[in-house]
């Protein structure tokens, strides 16, 4: 069992960064961002694998960046540039494939999820 705790969401003017965290009570090979607005399906953000490799949605590349510090069990998004559009709850989720196989880019790959942080982003 893994547990996710994610925190640093709030509400920001556009153009704005902002900084998401994960608590994880352990660290597992794939983990991932995904985020949600209303009447919208749950959303891909990227994944960081075992090897700090990233990924990232073609909508937010250049903008983001996923890093993962084990010493701190923590899961960072770092989000850049803002836009109302990117306003959602985002969540952090977490998966350990079937032998070498690479990070799911589906939210039905991931098995275990946080409760999410919701990012409002005023325009």
């Amino acid at each position: 069992q893994v547990h996710l705790v994610e925190s640093g969401g709030g509400s920001v003017p556009a153009g704005e960064s902002l900084i998401l965290n994960c608590e994880f009570s352990k660290n597992i090979r794939c983990m991932a961002w995904f985020r949600q607005a209303p009447g919208n399906d749950r959303e891909w953000v990227g994944p960081i694998d075992g090897r700090s490799n990233t990924q990232y949605s073609e909508a937010l590349r250049g903008r983001v960046a996923i890093s993962k510090d084990i010493s701190k069990k923590t899961l960072s998004l770092q989000m850049s540039v803002l836009k109302a559009e990117d306003s959602a709850r985002y969540y952090c989720a977490a998966v350990l494939p079937a032998g070498w196989a690479p990070c799911p880019s589906t939210k039905a790959g991931y098995t275990y999820w946080g409760q999410g942080t919701q990012v409002t982003v005023s325009s």
